[in-house]
């Protein structure tokens, strides 16, 4: 039984946000100390680096708490369902109040996120460092589609909020069928 109430919550609450904000600092601070050290390029590297690790981890994590990926032979209704996991894998990986996302199916093999707002590049632009800034957008996805178990035969940008679009249009192409390959 808890005894936890209901403002012992809104605390516990608080007190997540407050850490994610100062990880996030953290993460802009070493961003910049390694800018400033060893080039931006080194920066744009190492940051997307990491990303796709943690990326890789998060996709692995969604598909253990989502199962196997269905082959009901209908391509659509089972991309649909990976479109799904792209969405919790960005719903873990980033707090809902930090960004404003959408995703949906395209052609037939394509999945589109459309990012309308972006934490990160309003952070990097806030530290004046978006000219060199390169975003780590489809390492993400390659990451998350390695960790959900899924070969991308495109992953690029259309659009991107960093260079001044309204949106970031990101196109992740799926090798079908989409079902993830037999575990040993």
């Amino acid at each position: 039984m808890s005894t936890e109430t209901s403002g012992d919550a809104v605390n516990h609450r608080a007190r997540a946000s407050e850490a994610y904000r100062l990880w996030w600092q953290h993460d802009a601070h070493w961003y910049q100390g390694v800018a400033a050290r060893f080039g931006q390029e080194t920066a744009n590297e190492i940051n997307a680096e990491a990303l796709r690790k943690v990326a890789v981890h998060v996709g692995q994590r969604v598909a253990r708490l989502s199962g196997a990926l269905p082959d009901t032979g209908d391509t659509a209704k089972d991309l649909e369902e990976l479109r799904r996991r792209y969405d919790r894998c960005g719903d873990r990986m980033f707090p809902p109040e930090l960004r404003n996302a959408s995703t949906e199916v395209e052609d037939g093999d394509t999945i589109v996120l459309t990012l309308r707002q972006n934490f990160a590049v309003t952070m990097v632009r806030m530290a004046g460092s978006l000219e060199g800034y390169r975003c780590p957008c489809t390492d993400i996805h390659a990451g998350w589609s390695e960790g959900l178990g899924v070969t991308l035969t495109e992953n690029r940008a259309a659009s991107c909020l960093r260079e001044g679009d309204k949106a970031c249009r990101l196109l992740m192409r799926v090798a079908t069928p989409v079902s993830s390959p037999e575990e040993d």
